[in-house]
């Protein structure tokens, strides 16, 4: 059990039935009154953001999530397979359950796949991947003040806006948080 004084970012606990990761939290001491605890919570299976307000005394059960590194193999219309590289054991996942977290991600390569209680609820990509320039136009030199970007489509299939010099065939790393180019390799 973890007090509401106690809380810190990222912890994830179970309030009311419901399975939550504290995303920013703040104790508060008025002057005339109680102290009491602000928070914002992000419902880890549906990802909503809710604010709520605790005494320090509170307490709340530690939820445990359990994150599995798996390889993703491939998908099949609207599964995709992923394998434990541990045990060999492989479980299919729908479309709803990914949702966007495999945009740039290729098959074979390592993800996080996090469970509550049995229950996946959500696939975790590599922070930076390493990917290659399928299709965008060719770059042009002059007048631009500014950093200028272009669209361009890579090997998964997604979309990124990189720098007028990158080029059809290079490789480059993307942060997959935010899906923004950081360099070519």
């Amino acid at each position: 059990m973890i007090s509401a004084g106690d809380f810190r970012n990222g912890i994830t606990l179970e309030i009311d039935g419901n399975v939550v990761q504290i995303v920013e939290f703040q104790h508060v001491k008025p002057g005339k009154g109680a102290a009491f605890v602000r928070t914002k919570l992000k419902n880890v299976i549906n990802g909503g953001v809710t604010e709520k307000t605790f005494r320090p005394t509170e307490k709340f059960p530690q939820a445990r999530i359990d994150r599995v590194d798996m390889q993703y193999l491939y998908n099949d219309g609207d599964l995709y397979y992923f394998m434990d590289v541990q045990t060999y054991d492989q479980v299919a996942l729908n479309k709803e359950t990914i949702g966007d977290a495999l945009k740039f991600v290729k098959e074979n390569e390592m993800v996080k796949v996090c469970s509550y209680n049995g229950n996946v609820f959500a696939i975790e990509p590599p922070l930076f991947v390493e990917l290659q320039i399928t299709e965008t136009e060719p770059g042009f030199a002059g007048n631009t003040a500014q950093g200028a970007t272009k669209p361009a489509i890579v090997e998964t299939g997604a979309q990124v806006s990189v720098p007028l010099f990158v080029n059809q065939g290079d490789v480059i790393k993307i942060d997959t948080r935010t899906g923004e180019y950081l360099s070519r390799v």
